[in-house]
């Protein structure tokens, strides 16, 4: 199994930018497909983005592309968010995943590991 620790996530102001890590120790950080997803207060956990093994593959949410970048560093055993132009709607914690599959899937039952979660607030 693999774990993951996400970092990265504080209070910003409305047209930031912001990169969140998300470190992986365990297995092969290569074997996985990784995910980053987000959950704001009283709603369910969302899709963000993912990237194949290799990170030659991303998949966005729609409202996400030209504002967020999902990379990884398969030496440093680490994936990354850029997020750009941050609104208040983002303002929500942050999850990294990793999935055993080879799919970029967009649903959180895919995942089979998850990190503990950054806070990100964007203010207005």
């Amino acid at each position: 199994q693999v774990q993951l620790v996400e970092s990265g996530g504080r209070l910003v102001q409305a047209g930031d930018s912001l990169r969140l890590s998300c470190a992986a120790s365990g297995r092969t950080f290569s074997d996985y497909v990784m995910g980053w997803f987000r959950q704001a207060p009283g709603k369910e956990r969302e899709f963000v983005a993912a990237i194949s093994r290799s990170g030659g593959t991303t998949r966005y949410l729609d409202s996400m592309k030209g504002r967020f970048t999902i990379s990884r560093d398969n030496v440093k055993n680490t994936v990354y968010l850029q997020m750009n132009s941050l609104k208040p709607e983002d303002t929500a914690v942050y999850y990294c995943a990793a999935s055993t599959g080879i799919v970029l899937f967009t649903t959180k039952l895919k995942y089979n590991y998850w990190g503990q979660g950054t806070q990100v607030t964007v203010s207005s």
